[in-house]
């Protein structure tokens, strides 16, 4: 066992070795375009989360707990999805220059990730982690259920899972943040909305444009191509999207009785369709 297994325990049960790359059926994604920009997007976004994890360890710099949790777990996980649905893309999808597009991403989107674009205290940027892990969570479960190719769903479900369990250490955090903060449920209740609301963020924009780009070396990039991107995934979206699973998670913080909670599940089911994937 490790010395992070050990201070870990419960951490993630595979590694990009494990994963059979070998058995990748090639004539289940070849020529699947929409794929290769879901998931070479995924990869961008996932790679370059030690940006993400040095924003965060300063905002929470004061709390050695939440910090050596994000710098020692946390961050090699995520690195780790980026690791391997990079190789999925280079494997798949061996004419597709990964790392020339990805050169590109990482100039434009590191001006705009700073720490200033996290929420207004503690609690409240726990809260809205828990929102952004709700969405990769269930992102990665539609993911595995929409696949053609087995090895990408398995790879999909074992992020997911991650994902999952890194929501629980974000609540963990928000709980104990709430009870030293007291913040409003209103306010809870907003910054989980705004936080649901930037679906359209950077970070998924940008590496689409530049998947996109690497794509169509000859095309001039315009939003309507991300936006003519996002509505070939409605339909997908509609019938893979675990909208139930992702409206329990987001509502969890809130602390909701268990009978308002089971009337308001339904409702926030209904009105994520309208987020995330949609």
């Amino acid at each position: 066992m490790t010395q992070e297994e050990a201070r870990y325990p419960g951490g993630a049960p595979w590694s990009v070795d494990a994963i059979p790359y070998h058995a990748i059926e090639h004539a289940a994604v070849a020529g699947n375009e929409l794929l290769l920009h879901i998931v070479a997007s995924a990869s961008f976004v996932e790679i370059t989360s030690d940006v993400y994890t040095r924003n965060l360890a300063d905002f929470f710099r004061g709390d050695g707990e939440v910090v050596d949790w994000l710098e020692h777990a946390w961050e090699s996980e995520e690195l780790q999805h980026g690791r391997a649905l990079k190789r999925y893309v280079e494997t798949a999808w061996p004419d597709f220059d990964w790392d020339g597009a990805y050169a590109k991403f990482l100039a434009e989107f590191k001006r705009f990730c700073s720490v200033d674009q996290l929420a207004g205290t503690l609690a409240l940027e726990m809260a809205a982690r828990c929102v952004v892990e709700t969405g990769t969570a269930a992102f990665y479960r539609a993911l595995a259920e929409v696949s053609p190719e087995p090895v990408l769903r398995r790879l999909a479900a074992a992020i997911s899972a991650d994902e999952v369990r890194h929501y629980k250490h974000f609540y963990r955090f928000f709980l104990r943040y709430r009870e030293h903060e007291r913040p409003s449920r209103v306010a809870v209740a907003r910054t989980l909305w705004a936080r649901i609301g930037e679906v359209d963020a950077e970070d998924a924009f940008y590496a689409f444009k530049h998947v996109y780009l690497a794509r169509n070396p000859n095309a001039e990039f315009r939003a309507d191509d991300y936006a003519a991107f996002r509505a070939q995934l409605r339909p997908l979206a509609a019938r893979h999207f675990p909208h139930r699973m992702a409206s329990k998670m987001l509502l969890k913080p809130l602390g909701l009785g268990a009978p308002l909670g089971r009337l308001a599940v339904p409702a926030v089911a209904s009105a994520s369709r309208l987020f995330f994937l949609t």
